[in-house]
C-alpha cells in the first residue's frame, strides 16, 4: 500500500472514530472488495489495503503509534499483525502480514476464497467472535456464590500425621430449597492452628457458578508436645545426680520412644537436638527437628544422709554456682 495513503481515509472514518465505527468501516469494505464478490482488477488490492488499516486501527496501541507517528510506525518490514502474509501482485512484491487470530479464533477456513476464507465466513467470524466476547464478558460479570467458611477442631497428631473427617453441610441451592450434603473431606500432613484448607466450588451456588467452603483448622493442644514451625519441642526432667554426672534418658518422639544421651554437667534448660524428628512439610520435601529441652529437677525432700552427702560434695568440690553472674 502507498505511504502516501492515510489508514482512515482507507476505511472512510474520522481520526476520533470509535472501535465499533471502525469495525463497522472494516465490514462494509469487506463486502464490497472480498475478491469472492468482485471480480475487479483492484478488488483484491482494496481489500488488502483494508485488512491492514483495520489491523492498525482495531488495536488501541497500534492505534495510538500510528497516530504519533504515522506510517513510519510500520515501515522497515515491521507490519502489524502475523498473518504468514499474502504478495501484492505480480507487480507490487510488497508482503502484508495481518493476524486473523483475533477474529476465528485459529480456524483454517475452506480451500476457496480469500486466504482460503470465503466472505460468509469472514462476516460471521466477525460477528461470532463479537458474540463469543459478550458470552465471556457476561460470565464474567455474573457473581459467583458467596465463599463459606467451616470450623474444625483437630487432635494434635492427627494435624501432624494427617486425616480424614466428615463434614455435614446445609445450605440452599439456587431456587431458595434447604439442601444437605456429606463431605468426605482429607486433611493433608502438617496443618497448623489457622490454617485454611480451599475446596473448590463446595459454597453457596450463584449464577456465576459455586462459592469455594474454606476449611479453617484448629489444633488441640498435646499434653507434652509443642510444635514452633515444623520443630517440635518436648521438656525433659532430670534429677541432679543425671545433670552432673551424665546418662541415658528415654525421650517420647513422634515416631516413637528413643534413648539419647546427657552430658555430664548439663545444665537446665539446655536443647538436645534431634535431627529429622519434627513436622514434614506439606511437600513432603523437608521435615523439621524435635529439641528435648533439658529441665533440672531437684528431689522433693532429703533423707538426713543425704542431706549430709550433699554438703559434703559442696564442701568438697561443689562450685559456686553465682560465681559469673553480673552483680
Amino acid at each position: 500500500m502507498p505511504k502516501s495513503r492515510d489508514f482512515y481515509d482507507v476505511l472512510g472514518v474520522k481520526r476520533d472514530a470509535t472501535a465499533d465505527q471502525i469495525k463497522k468501516a472494516y465490514r462494509k469494505l469487506a463486502r464490497k472488495y472480498h475478491p469472492d464478490v468482485n471480480k475487479a482488477p483492484d478488488a483484491a488490492e482494496k481489500f488488502r489495503e483494508a485488512t491492514e488499516a483495520y489491523d492498525v486501527l482495531s488495536d488501541p496501541q497500534k492505534r495510538e503509534q500510528y497516530d504519533r507517528f504515522g506510517p513510519a510506525a510500520f515501515e522497515g518490514g515491521a507490519r502489524p499483525g502475523g498473518w504468514g502474509g499474502f504478495q501484492q501482485g505480480p507487480g507490487g512484491g510488497q508482503t502484508v502480514h495481518f493476524d486473523f487470530g483475533d477474529f476465528f479464533g485459529g480456524r483454517g477456513g475452506g480451500s476457496s476464497g480469500f486466504m482460503g476464507m470465503g466472505l460468509d465466513e469472514i462476516l460471521e467470524a466477525l460477528g461470532g467472535e463479537a458474540r463469543r466476547r459478550g458470552a465471556r464478558r457476561s460470565r464474567q460479570a455474573a457473581p459467583k456464590g458467596a465463599d463459606i467458611e467451616h470450623h474444625i477442631e483437630l487432635d494434635f497428631l492427627q494435624a501432624l500425621h494427617g486425616t480424614s473427617t466428615s463434614l455435614r453441610m446445609t445450605g440452599r441451592d439456587a431456587t431458595g430449597k434447604s439442601t444437605e450434603q456429606t463431605l468426605t473431606v482429607k486433611i493433608p500432613p502438617g496443618v497448623g492452628e489457622g490454617q485454611k484448607i480451599r475446596l473448590r466450588g463446595k459454597g453457596q451456588d450463584g449464577p456465576g457458578g459455586s462459592g469455594d467452603l474454606l476449611l479453617i483448622c484448629h489444633v488441640r493442644d498435646h499434653p507434652y508436645y509443642q510444635r514452633v514451625g515444623n520443630d517440635i519441642y518436648v521438656q525433659v526432667p532430670i534429677g541432679i545426680v543425671e545433670a552432673a554426672l551424665g546418662g541415658s534418658v528415654d525421650v517420647p518422639t513422634l515416631e516413637g520412644m528413643t534413648t539419647i544421651k546427657i552430658p555430664p554437667g548439663t545444665p537446665s534448660g539446655r536443647r538436645i537436638r534431634l535431627r529429622g524428628k519434627g513436622v514434614k512439610s506439606a511437600d513432603g520435601q523437608k521435615q523439621g527437628d524435635q529439641y528435648v529441652v533439658i529441665k533440672i529437677t531437684p528431689p522433693k525432700s532429703v533423707s538426713e544422709k543425704g542431706a549430709a552427702l550433699l554438703r559434703e560434695f559442696r564442701d568438697r568440690e561443689g562450685p559456686d554456682a553465682r560465681a559469673e553472674v553480673p552483680w
